[in-house]
């Protein structure tokens, strides 16, 4: 996460006036369904628009394991997305490997940390394609 429950708060709040952009880049608001608990878990993440869609990326900072968001969206792809005060469902799945490409070069260009991020794992860290449903 970002700045945690305070930048979703704060999001949430302000219709994105605050926490929208971050350190440079942009943030959306990703809702998932906890896996195990049922219950709804926010999260704030960097995106990029790729037409219609929106993109993000599951890197939890190049960990060996993915973050705990996209293990809830690979047992529930239906989730909430907030981008300022657009709220939505979305349709989540990970980006097949002949787009990936392109949206990974999307996302290093506004967060090119994600490429150090890679370095440090050996899992292939995904981009999450999220369809306005």
């Amino acid at each position: 996460m970002l700045f945690g429950k305070e930048h979703v708060k704060r999001y949430q709040e302000t219709d994105g006036e605050e926490g929208h952009e971050w350190q440079g880049t942009v943030t959306l608001l990703l809702t998932t369904t906890g896996r195990r608990s049922g219950e709804p878990r926010t999260t704030p993440l960097i995106y990029q628009k790729e037409g219609d869609d929106h993109l993000i990326v599951a890197s939890n900072g190049g960990a060996d394991e993915p973050p705990l968001w996209y293990r809830n969206l690979e047992a529930e792809p239906e989730v909430r997305v907030q981008v300022k005060g657009d709220r939505f469902t979305a349709r989540a799945r990970t980006a097949t490997p002949e787009e990936k490409p392109a949206f990974w070069r999307k996302m290093t260009a506004v967060w090119p940390a994600y490429d150090e991020y890679q370095q440090k794992t050996d899992r292939e860290i995904p981009v999450v394609v999220l369809e306005r449903v």
